[in-house]
């Protein structure tokens, strides 16, 4: 068996393994490359990159870089992307909500199906409607008894609003046909017609209807 001989034996193996091999910086320089690597980064991906977006935004889509905020009269009455309770029998009431409509603390309950505070919320929810609305509990939307993920679901589906047209037009002294019209207007159709499904902007709608009224 032949054993590979050592090409340079006058050099002792512990300075051949210190050694740095040929063309390494040795000079310790690497700190003055990542300090100017972060001058250059911080303003650019801190300041610019984002300022440059924000700008970019309010610029491309003004009314969602502010937050789609509602104006009736010069006042802001809300957002059209953030649900708020009504209760006046002359408006249309949205998704129950788990935050209580704040939407700092927008979440859902994170209650199971099978958990009892959400069987007795819904319960109790849906005798409180069809008792309000005059209808069945076969005729009672689910979304109506059910908050969404985000406790600020600003839609209904027309389904939702439906059920609530009469009450509405009754405490607004209107025709229900009038109502309705009003609410096929203020219908969203799927995004490319494919995409999401038909929903009504609760605050949209009850804006509209005042404007009718």
């Amino acid at each position: 068996m032949n054993t590979p001989r050592d090409p340079n034996p006058s050099t002792p193996a512990t300075d051949r393994l210190s050694a740095a091999p040929a063309g390494l910086d040795t000079r310790g320089g690497g700190w003055r490359a990542a300090l100017v690597l972060a001058a250059l980064s911080v303003p650019a991906f801190g300041l610019l990159y984002p300022g440059l977006g924000a700008a970019l935004g309010g610029a491309l889509f003004p009314d969602q870089a502010t937050g789609s905020l509602v104006e009736r009269d010069g006042v802001i009455v809300g957002s059209a992307l953030v649900a708020q309770p009504f209760s006046d029998p002359r408006y249309v009431v949205p998704r129950p909500s788990a935050a209580g409509f704040n939407p700092v603390g927008a979440a859902g309950s994170n209650l199971a199906v099978s958990n009892p505070a959400l069987r007795e919320r819904m319960a109790a929810d849906a005798a409180a409607i069809t008792a309000r609305e005059g209808i069945t509990t076969a005729e009672l939307p689910v979304e109506l008894i059910s908050a969404s993920g985000s406790g600020l679901d600003p839609h209904l589906s027309p389904a939702a609003v439906d059920v609530q047209v009469p009450r509405v037009a009754r405490a607004r002294g209107m025709d229900e046909a009038t109502v309705r019209a009003i609410v096929r207007a203020h219908t969203e159709q799927p995004w490319l017609g494919v995409f999401g499904e038909p929903r009504v902007n609760v605050l949209a709608l009850n804006l509209a209807l005042d404007a009718a009224d």
